[in-house]
This record gives C-alpha cells, sequence and structure tokens, in this order.
C-alpha cells in the first residue's frame, strides 16, 4: 500500500507537476495539501485542472511553466502530538532537479527541536533507503507511556463471607442440623498474605521528560492474637487451633467458638478449639470439639464430645438420649436420663437414673447429693451423699476398674465366645471332608472349593481368636484384686442398691448412714466413716 503523491519535474521546453496515484489501497493526493505545497513555491496552476488530475487515479502531468524546472529540496512537515509522546512526520518529493534530504540531516533537525528519545530507526531507514515515502504520516519518534503498577492486596485462605447455609442430604432434603457456619482453622495453618504492589514503571516523551506511573497503595496485615507473623510481615499463620474470622479488615483467630444458644439458628457445632455456649443447647443436637465445652444455660436430649472438660452450669436433662463424652472431667449442676463418659472425674450435685463412668471418680455433693437409678462406674472413688432411693429404683455404683478396661473386656469376652462357637460349628464338615478323601470317595470342583473356603475362615478365626484372648488376658491382669477402691456414701445409702467393688458386688438389703464400702477378704464390707 502506497499513498499518491507529487513531483515537479522537466518537460519539453519547461517543467510541470507530476501527479502519482495511489497503490493498493493507499490514499490519494490530498487536494488542498497540493495547493499549499505549490503556494509555498509561489507556483501557480488551475486548480480545476489539478483536481481533475487527482480525481482521475491515473498518472497525471500538468505544465506549470515554460522556464526550467526550479530546484526544491526534499522537504517535510513534522508535528508534535499527544503532549509531546509521538513526533508524526511527512516528506514532500524534491523536485527534479533538487537533492534528497540525508538521514543524518533529519536526525540532526530532530536533535534541533529536543526530540531524542524514542527515535523510530527502521521507519527512517525505510523512507531513506528507497525512494521515499511521500505524502505519507511517518511515526519518527515515539515516546513510552508509563505502565502503571497495581495496588498491594491481602490474599486470605479462608472464608471470608460466611452465610448460614443448611448442608443437602443426598436425597435432596435440607439438614438444618449442619450449618456452615465455622472457619475451622489448625495450628501453622497461612491465614493470609501481601500480594505485593507493583511499582509500574516511568514512561518518557519523545524529548526525555519522565513520566511516573501513578502511585501504589501498600497494605498492612492486620491482626488480633493467636496468630504468627512472618520475620518480612508478608504473611500471618495461626497459632492454635481454632477458628478464623475477618472483622473490619482485621484477621481474627480464636481457639474458643462463642455462641448464645446451639439450636436450629447455629446447627450442630464441629470445632478443633473449645466451645463456649452462654445459652442452652437445645434437644437433638451436636457439639464436638477438640478443646473444652462450657454451657452456661442447661443440656437437653443432646450429644456433647469433648476432647477436654465439659462444664455445664444449670445440668443436663438427656431425655434417655442425651450424651455427654469428655477427654477430660465433667461438671455438671445436676444429670438426668444421661449417658456421660469421662477420662478424669466426674462431679454434680445429683444423678437420676443415667449412666456414669469416669477415669478416676466421681463425686455427687452439694444440698441434694444423690445417685438414683441407672448406673455408675469410677476406677478409684465414688463419693455420694444419698445412695439409692426410698421406692428401690435400681441403683448401681461401681468402683475398682476402669470403666473403659471393664467394657473393653466384657466385649472381647463375647467376641471371644463368637468365635469359638463358629470354629467349633465348621469342625464337623472339615472332619467329614477328611472321612471322605480317607474313604476314595469322588469330590467336585465345587465342593472342594466349598471347603476350601471353609478352611480359610477358620484359620482366620483362629488367628482372630489369639489376638483377641492375648488382649483378654492384658486386662484381666489389669483388674487387680487389692487395688484401692470404695464408694462413700456420706449421708444414707437405701436398701435395693448395688455396690460393686472390682469382681466382688453386693446388694444392700437395710437403710446404712454414714458409711464407706470397700473390698476385703474378697467381700464387699461396710465400714463407719
Amino acid at each position: 500500500m502506497k499513498n499518491g503523491y507529487f513531483k515537479l519535474t522537466n518537460c519539453d521546453g519547461g517543467f510541470g507537476l507530476r501527479i502519482f496515484p495511489a497503490v493498493d489501497g493507499g490514499d490519494p493526493v490530498d487536494i488542498r495539501e497540493l495547493i499549499a505545497y505549490l503556494e509555498r513555491e509561489h507556483l501557480l496552476c488551475d486548480q480545476k485542472e489539478l483536481d481533475a488530475a487527482v480525481k482521475s487515479g491515473v498518472e497525471q502531468y500538468i505544465v506549470i511553466s515554460g522556464t526550467d524546472c526550479p530546484v526544491v529540496n526534499e522537504d517535510y512537515q513534522l508535528n508534535l502530538e499527544e503532549g509531546g509522546m509521538r513526533a508524526v512526520a511527512r516528506f514532500f518529493p524534491p523536485s527534479e532537479t533538487g537533492k534528497r534530504l540525508t538521514m543524518d540531516e533529519f536526525l540532526s533537525d530532530l536533535r534541533g527541536r529536543n526530540i531524542t528519545m524514542g527515535i523510530q530507526m527502521q521507519v527512517l531507514q525505510d523512507h531513506f533507503m528507497s525512494d521515499g515515502v511521500y505524502c505519507t504520516d511517518l511515526i519518527v519518534a515515539q515516546g513510552k507511556e508509563p505502565r502503571h503498577g497495581t495496588d498491594a492486596r491481602i490474599e486470605y485462605y479462608f472464608n471470608t463471607d460466611v452465610h448460614i447455609q443448611p448442608t443437602m442430604n443426598e436425597d435432596g432434603s435440607v439438614d438444618f442440623f449442619h450449618l456452615n457456619v465455622i472457619n475451622h482453622c489448625l495450628a501453622g495453618q497461612l491465614l493470609a498474605k501481601i500480594i505485593p504492589a507493583d511499582p509500574g514503571e516511568y514512561g518518557w516523551t519523545i524529548s526525555g521528560t519522565k513520566i511516573k506511573p501513578r502511585e501504589v497503595k501498600r497494605v498492612n496485615l492486620k491482626h488480633g492474637n493467636n496468630i504468627n507473623i512472618s520475620e518480612d510481615r508478608q504473611s500471618i499463620t495461626s497459632a492454635v487451633d481454632g477458628h478464623v474470622v475477618l472483622v473490619d479488615d482485621t484477621v481474627f483467630v480464636s481457639d474458643v467458638y462463642e455462641v448464645e444458644n446451639v439450636d436450629n439458628a447455629t446447627g450442630n457445632i464441629d470445632f478443633q478449639g473449645s466451645v463456649q455456649v452462654n445459652g442452652n443447647v437445645a434437644s437433638n443436637f451436636e457439639i464436638n470439639a477438640r478443646g473444652n465445652v462450657v454451657v452456661n444455660g442447661v443440656v437437653e436430649g443432646a450429644k456433647i464430645i469433648a476432647g477436654g472438660n465439659i462444664i455445664i452450669a444449670c445440668g443436663v436433662n438427656g431425655m434417655g438420649k442425651g450424651v455427654l463424652q469428655a477427654g477430660g472431667n465433667v461438671i455438671a449442676k445436676f444429670i438426668e436420663n444421661t449417658t456421660v463418659e469421662a477420662e478424669g472425674y466426674i462431679s454434680t450435685e445429683a444423678v437420676l437414673h443415667s449412666v456414669l463412668r469416669a477415669g478416676t471418680e466421681i463425686t455427687v455433693s452439694g444440698k441434694k447429693g444423690f445417685i438414683t437409678g441407672g448406673r455408675v462406674q469410677a476406677d478409684n472413688r465414688i463419693t455420694v451423699k444419698t445412695l439409692g432411693a426410698e421406692m428401690g429404683a435400681s441403683t448401681i455404683v461401681e468402683v475398682g476398674v476402669n470403666p473403659k478396661v471393664k467394657a473393653r473386656f466384657l466385649t472381647l469376652q463375647k467376641e471371644v465366645a463368637e468365635l469359638v462357637r463358629d470354629i467349633k460349628a465348621a469342625q464337623p464338615t472339615l472332619v467329614g471332608f477328611a472321612e471322605k478323601r480317607k474313604r476314595g470317595a469322588t469330590i467336585s470342583p465345587s465342593q472342594m472349593a466349598y471347603i476350601k473356603e471353609i478352611a480359610k475362615s477358620v484359620e482366620e478365626k483362629k488367628q482372630e481368636l489369639l489376638k483377641k484372648n492375648t488382649e483378654l488376658q492384658e486386662l484381666q491382669e489389669r483388674f487387680d484384686p487389692d487395688k484401692r477402691a470404695e464408694v462413700v456414701v456420706n449421708g444414707v445409702v437405701y436398701p435395693g442398691t448395688t455396690i460393686v467393688i472390682g469382681d466382688v458386688s453386693t446388694v444392700i438389703n437395710s437403710s446404712y448412714k454414714y458409711c464407706k464400702f470397700e473390698r476385703r477378704n474378697g467381700d464387699v464390707k461396710m465400714a463407719p466413716l
């Protein structure tokens, strides 16, 4: 593509103007530019004739004068655009008798105009090393726009916009017990880091003036306690297992998750740290915490599992389905119709129709201080004010064996009995098969496969039986008959109460006051306090 252009040339008897048409879609000669050129050179030509020649689209020659062709050297117009960011040159060809401009002359002229940066050397070479590119806008110098940078930002590695949403079950129903309300975090977990600001790059005009990129914003990590910040202060990690939230651009981590109540508003709670409930825990809901669980109200028919302690200020009514499991201790105002298991001790003011198992001891004290109904087990000691009931509610208290150990012992006994029964049941089939082989009886492939399967099953059960008997024996050795364990009654024990110490037990037939029960000479003995 090449624009149309014009040139002064000699002809017979004088000189004239040769007009060259555009090539390959270039722009035709601009008639106004042509007239302005002739006026600058003080040359006259009929405008209608010029107009017709330009519009013809073919090469034309117009006679201007009978004199010799004037000497007109190559020239150009230079325009500065975009506030000094660009220089555009438009070259005009020399007359046939004129001279071409050299590239050095042009560059010197640019320097004289204080154009020193962004010189487009390839564009200039294309013009000066050829027959010339005329009547065409050529960008001969181009400045550089500044590259604007980006502000620093903080990237968070937890959900910063927690909305309460129920869990969808596989059948499409909605489970309002499991709401997504907690951002769990573990100690050492990356919570946030700064993506540094990009300052950008300076630009410059064709005269060399620097153009500064816009200012970028820096950011700092804002955080509360339980958070570690890196040495370069570019990232933060959690120092504890807990939950993380973003409040007003500040990251907070707490190993205590605090709620008013556990109900439909919160759903079940599953938390890595401790949980504090300022109110109540409603029926059928669950709390599972790696740390402690503190409930300042009441617990009704709920399940609470804690790696640490469970403290219930106003007590628990399990409604026959409530469960408390603590890796530490359990403290509750009262315990009713609930199953409670604690690795440590259990302390309460009243126990009614419940199952309690404590790794160390159980203390039931206070104004009431009674255990009525159910089964209460502790490894070392049970201390109670009133044991049993006048109405004869079945009450069993047991000490001398860790409840978990005893429960495992009883489970193993059942499993061992089942394995022995299964092995004995398979023996007649195996013996009958052996007798058939001795007699030389024909045995089909399917029969052989069946017998092999039975033999394999028996061998596996024997191996399992060996492991369980070994564990059973180890547990048996932990039942120390000389272990000091006692049941202490600071008030009255009623008839019908069963007291178990180690592997011996007794049923109380009469009421007794201010006494204790311990194992002596293979029997349960009562002694005064």
